[in-house]
């Protein structure tokens, strides 16, 4: 006698559903796992670069007038005392007064193209302006002032009084402070007292500032000092 198949009874049938439940959640689970692709999120802010900072201008803090001295200085190849020199060479000789004094020198200029506007002083008080370049050193223009008899007058009378050169009195301003020498000139003391002084000028490079000293033109001595940091 052939055994007959024994129809499912509703304990088989809830058993192969739970299997076919539980392979279906399997594969679904393998999908999300191995085939998809993670998706940014729909509030998420987009990374950006940061730039790097501007690095400082150099001439940041300086005031005008330091940032043309910054500009100004550096330029001049020719010191004061090559300008000077080339100067009294160029000065005509005056025939009552052959002997010419330098009594004025001022750096003066663009970077590209500065030059030394000097003055020389014959011992009558006549004056004779030069000015040289301060790149090559060569006398560019030389004219003699027409100054009157009066003018004339006085410089020779300081002339007569003063000792000290000009040389010597921009080493006492530069043993004081250490620095280019940017202007010099012989003249009146401010206080009075009927004495004859020397003004210089001299930059210092590291912060641009100008220091202007007044010196006795007799013994060197300084009368008054000032910078400048503007």
């Amino acid at each position: 006698m052939t055994g007959s198949s024994r129809p499912s009874g509703p304990h088989t049938i809830r058993l192969v559903c739970a299997v076919a439940a539980a392979g279906a959640l399997l594969t679904g689970c393998g999908s999300d796992s191995a085939g998809s692709t993670a998706q940014p999120e729909k509030n998420a802010v987009p990374s950006r670069a940061v730039p790097a900072s501007a690095p400082a201008s150099p001439s940041a803090g300086l005031t005008m007038d330091q940032i043309k001295r910054k500009a100004l200085i550096p330029a001049a190849k020719v010191g004061y005392e090559q300008a000077l020199r080339a100067a009294v060479a160029a000065a005509p000789k005056v025939a009552a007064a052959p002997k010419s004094e330098p009594i004025a020198a001022e750096l003066k200029g663009t970077p590209t193209s500065p030059y030394w506007e000097t003055a020389v002083a014959a011992s009558d008080g006549t004056v004779h302006s030069v000015r040289v370049d301060a790149v090559s050193g060569r006398v560019t223009q030389s004219f003699t002032e027409s100054d009157d008899a009066y003018d004339k007058k006085r410089l020779a009378a300081r002339l007569a009084k003063a000792t000290v050169t000009a040389q010597q009195a921009a080493q006492t301003a530069t043993e004081k402070t250490k620095g280019t020498v940017s202007s010099l000139e012989l003249g009146d003391a401010d206080n009075g007292n009927d004495k004859v002084a020397w003004s210089v000028d001299v930059v210092t490079t590291d912060d641009w500032y100008k220091t202007t000293y007044e010196i006795d033109a007799t013994n060197r001595k300084v009368l008054h000092m000032d910078v400048d940091r503007d």
